[in-house]
């Protein structure tokens, strides 16, 4: 068993960023001189973010650890009272007060000249301010899940490979020793032909009541908050518990796709394809706002004969993370741990000859150094697309409570246009993502 700390308590541990740092001089990114992106390696990559929550906060704080080869200067963020705090952090870090604060992501983009940004956005967002990004040919490190529709994910990676910009999803399992081995004992055979995966995600929220209409505060603009999404009174839920409402989120089902499903796909070699048949079922609440899925349980069947079922973790025999069972044994994996049926498995050597599975061991550090070299990330946006993809399949299946036929390739559902039409959510007027 392998004892990996998550990247979260890593932070905790690191927290006190930039202290002692030297005073920065002012750069002028690379995309300025025409460099198309391109930098040498003695100079500093001038970054922004945008959405300076709890996670855009932790991963602030991470870039931040990192001043010989970054600086950040500004910020955005609907909550004034957010966007303070990370400028602070900035300042700090950099010895300066310079960094600049924006309100609205279109401001921040048109003004500021970045080499990458930092985005950690509610879900219903990413579809617009990720290829808004993209579209100004500025590497994104972007939180997954990549979107919240299988069609604003499919124009998230359009925007990406025509700009050809450097993109990292923080699946950040990819850079994780145990997660990689995991994967590559799999996919060389080790527990032999794989004829089932087990994908444990957490269980989902419980979903009772409706917190009460409250006074939108001070510093927040609820209207650009709320954005493409249906119009909604402020209750209170703009900062963490939105991941419960379906209008922004599938809750811990799509949160956690990124992360498990596409470390399962990872190990079979179907990162960049998916499943063609998923059907199953979710308890969802019956009263209250919050409405994601309080159970979730669905088998995805892919063109190889391999099923995999995707279920909060309560359901299955291994709990959460990964389980591969092959003819010869089964591996598991989740943060933390990595276990198989023989413990002889996990000592075996992958050989010269055999498939080595991309290595990263800091997945901030692999997008800065993509970004120099203009190599591809561990965490791609095409793999994102497809790991979001079985999620958000998963959900149509369930909430039609019809079995899905999928085309992976043409990355259609096949004879049922009443599902179809769930692989896109509409906007609220005027918020418009372009025809992809």
């Amino acid at each position: 068993m392998t004892d990996i700390s998550t990247r979260r308590d890593f932070l905790k541990r690191s927290a006190t960023v930039a202290t002692g740092a030297l005073i920065l001089p002012q750069i002028i990114p690379s995309t300025a001189l025409g460099m198309g992106g391109k930098l040498p390696p003695s100079d500093r990559i001038v970054m922004g973010s945008i959405g300076t929550g709890d996670q855009g906060t932790s991963n602030l704080a991470d870039f931040l650890t990192r001043l010989k080869q970054v600086q950040f200067v500004a910020v955005c963020d609907v909550d004034a009272n957010y966007a303070r705090s990370a400028k602070q952090l900035i300042d700090a870090a950099n010895k300066t007060n310079d960094c600049r604060i924006h309100e609205d992501y279109r401001e921040f983009l048109e003004k500021e000249k970045l080499d990458a940004v930092s985005i950690a956005i509610p879900d219903h967002w990413h579809g617009l301010i990720y290829s808004a990004a993209a579209n100004k040919k500025i590497n994104v490190y972007g939180e997954k899940p990549l979107a919240r529709s299988i069609y604003d994910s499919k124009a998230i990676v359009s925007a990406v490979k025509k700009n050809d910009i450097v993109w990292q999803t923080g699946s950040w399992q990819r850079s994780a020793a145990n997660f990689r081995r995991a994967a590559e004992l799999v996919i060389n055979g080790r527990i032999g032909k794989i004829i089932s995966i087990d994908a444990g995600l957490p269980d989902g929220n419980s979903g009772i009541g409706t917190p009460p209409v409250q006074e939108v505060p001070a510093g927040l603009n609820w209207e650009m908050w709320l954005g493409p999404a249906p119009k909604s009174p402020f209750r209170g839920t703009c900062h963490l518990n939105w991941r419960w409402i379906l209008d922004y989120s599938g809750g811990q089902l799509t949160d956690w796709a990124g992360h498990h499903i596409d470390i399962a796909q990872w190990g079979i070699g179907m990162e960049r394809s998916g499943p063609v048949e998923l059907s199953g079922t979710g308890i969802y609440p019956r009263e209250g706002l919050y409405n994601t899925p309080v159970e979730y349980d669905f088998n995805c069947r892919y063109e190889n004969g391999i099923n995999m079922r995707v279920a909060n973790h309560s359901r299955l025999k291994h709990s959460k993370g990964v389980v591969w069972y092959g003819d010869r044994g089964w591996i598991h994996v989740d943060r933390g741990r990595l276990d198989a049926s023989d413990p002889k498995i996990l000592e075996e050597v992958i050989g010269e000859n055999e498939i080595h599975l991309y290595k990263s061991d800091d997945h901030i550090g692999n997008f800065l150094e993509c970004i120099r070299s203009r190599k591809e990330t561990v965490a791609p946006v095409d793999i994102a697309h497809r790991s979001i993809s079985v999620g958000l399949l998963g959900e149509i299946a369930m909430t039609t409570g019809q079995k899905i036929s999928w085309d992976p390739v043409k990355e259609e559902i096949i004879g049922n246009p009443i599902a179809s039409r769930l692989l896109d959510r509409p906007y609220r007027k005027p918020w418009n993502l372009p025809a992809i």
